[in-house]
């Protein structure tokens, strides 16, 4: 097997305490009992937060896509990414379906993860979703100012209600996109497929810790919470980072994004030609065909199908009456961006 042809993603569930809704593997044409966990990390060089190996996403030929990656670093992600990043791929993309609300939690930045966690990346995320039930919701951000003292109150006693009624609540349909910055206290609801997109680590501050153990990494409560923003977002503010526009070709997210992660969605036609570089494609609709120079035949894909495109398998067309988001790493030169947004 070469890197320079797309290869085939096959499902990568990573174990989890909360129960998955089904929609995952509906999502993927599996057996729900095949689904055994409602992660499923996709193209993943990223471990589970302190078990080693558990995460990785395996080849065909045995290898972990993390060893092949540093193998062939400019095969996989190209020299303009090699000479900005190394063999650092930058992006963990997963789909995730919970049956019922996550858990309130927030995730550290990068100066954060660094200071503390031996880690250049900290948790940027953004949510995709594919499906939503009627009604569905996710939490994102306070609305007021919270102490920090009262913020220790609520996780010291676990006042769950507190934490969710003091954060936003959104609406989000199929193809809603909403971009978490690193700090921001967040939950998504029950009913909602969403491919996600972050920087790529498993570091998680459980405010609500339900059934999870090291909600504080590690680290102690009076550290781990000073990676969560208490401040108080405006609705204002908050709608920077949502788009409620429903399905569209083009870029998804917001340019602020820019510097952990990229995404589009596009449709297959005679002019769709997807330029080189490292690439996760997750096919949401129809069937068609990746054709290009590498070597082989054109690849057939379809809902559900997930795809590694490597750099080396150069421009690539997409063909056929069907639907992909292309996921890809960090623009190298970009800049993390300031607040207020981020």
């Amino acid at each position: 097997m070469t890197s320079s042809a797309p290869l085939v993603l096959v499902p990568n569930y990573v174990a989890q305490s909360y129960p998955g809704g089904g929609a995952g593997a509906r999502f993927r044409g599996l057996d729900r009992s095949i689904a055994t966990s409602p992660e499923d990390w996709i193209g993943s060089v990223t471990e589970r937060f302190g078990q080693s190996g558990i995460g990785l996403s395996m080849l065909s030929d045995g290898r972990s896509l993390r060893d092949a990656v540093e193998k062939s670093p400019e095969d996989f992600l190209g020299p303009e990414h090699v000479a900005a990043f190394g063999d650092d791929l930058g992006l963990l993309v997963k789909l995730l379906d919970s049956s019922e609300r996550l858990v309130v939690h927030a995730h550290p930045n990068r100066d954060f993860a660094k200071a503390h966690l031996g880690c250049a990346h900290g948790k940027t995320e953004a949510w995709i979703v594919l499906e939503a039930r009627p009604g569905a919701e996710v939490y994102a951000a306070f609305t007021r100012d919270v102490g920090r003292d009262e913020l220790r109150t609520w996780v010291d006693e676990q006042r769950v209600s507190e934490m969710v009624d003091n954060l936003h609540v959104i609406p989000v349909v199929a193809g809603s996109t909403v971009l978490v910055p690193a700090g921001l206290p967040h939950a998504i609801g029950d009913g909602v497929l969403v491919l996600e997109l972050q920087e790529p680590t498993d570091f998680s501050v459980m405010l609500e810790q339900g059934q999870f153990a090291n909600g504080d990494l590690g680290l102690g409560w009076d550290v781990a919470l000073d990676c969560v923003d208490r401040d108080g977002w405006s609705a204002q503010r908050l709608a920077g980072l949502v788009s409620e526009e429903g399905s569209r070709s083009g870029r998804l997210l917001p340019v602020e994004a820019d510097a952990f992660f990229r995404a589009a969605l596009i449709r297959g036609g005679e002019d769709q030609v997807l330029e080189e570089g490292f690439a996760i494609l997750v096919v949401t609709s129809g069937e068609g065909k990746l054709g290009g120079a590498f070597s082989g035949a054109p690849l057939s894909i379809a809902k559900g199908d997930t795809i590694l495109l490597p750099y080396g398998a150069g421009p690539v067309k997409c063909l056929g009456d069907v639907e992909v988001i292309v996921c890809r790493p960090p623009v190298p030169g970009a800049s993390s961006p300031a607040r207020p947004l981020l």
